[in-house]
């Protein structure tokens, strides 16, 4: 590790440092969720380690305990996992002069948390060594207390009293994520499309109105950033 990677990773874990704490409550009710429908430490934690993504998640425990057909469970968790194609393309200039394998697991590491920490000095320092740097020690502290805690959740499911309300705080941590990126306009037109549909469309059967509202707001999104390129 060059000392400009050392450098960038002491930065980007400074910055991510306090947001990280609002994924404890996350991952203990992902945690806690597998537990209770049934899955077996070891499926808990498998699922965890390849799917890394606690909205899908979250999203498609629900169908997998009602039983829903397997093509059900599969288009959930990729329309919930839709956004990362924005967040993707938003840093992929930061990632220029970065080798592929590095960039194979930057992608496996993206979070929402990350992508909200990292956008901005991703695309504006110039030494690729930093930039993955940077991105990488959150993204590697995000990925270990996720795994710790969710496993503390799988653990501890039926034994932590529902008066604690941990979903709640869970959907806290997802709204203290939306406050930064929603400052780019795109971004604040998809969460207000997606918002506003998924409210609209509540009563659609087997939840296919969170799909239609999560299409919708990327959708609105991806042509907030045309417009606003094409005024630029």
């Amino acid at each position: 590790m060059s000392p400009s990677f050392r450098e960038g990773a002491r930065e980007g874990f400074r910055v991510f440092l306090p947001l990280s704490v609002g994924l404890i409550p996350w991952a203990l009710v992902t945690g806690m969720t597998m537990g209770g429908v049934g899955f077996t430490p070891l499926q808990a934690m498998g699922m965890n380690v390849i799917v890394f993504a606690g909205t899908a998640q979250l999203g498609t425990l629900p169908l997998i305990a009602a039983g829903s057909p397997v093509w059900l469970i599969v288009v959930t968790a990729f329309v919930l996992n839709l956004r990362f194609i924005i967040f993707s393309a938003a840093l992929a200039r930061g990632f220029h002069g970065v080798p592929r394998a590095e960039r194979w697991l930057a992608g496996h590491l993206l979070t929402d948390g990350v992508f909200a920490t990292c956008l901005e000095k991703m695309l504006s320092h110039e030494d690729p060594r930093w930039r993955l740097g940077y991105y990488l020690a959150p993204s590697l502290w995000s990925w270990l207390l996720w795994q710790v805690f969710a496993f503390c959740g799988v653990m501890a499911a039926g034994s932590i009293p529902k008066s604690w309300s941990l979903e709640f705080m869970a959907t806290i941590a997802l709204i203290v994520l939306l406050v930064p990126m929603a400052r780019l306009r795109p971004m604040l037109l998809a969460a207000l499309t997606g918002g506003m549909l998924a409210v609209l469309l509540r009563g659609m059967p087997l939840r296919l109105g969170v799909i239609v509202a999560i299409i919708g707001g990327i959708a609105a999104g991806f042509a907030a950033e045309r417009w606003q390129g094409a005024a630029r």
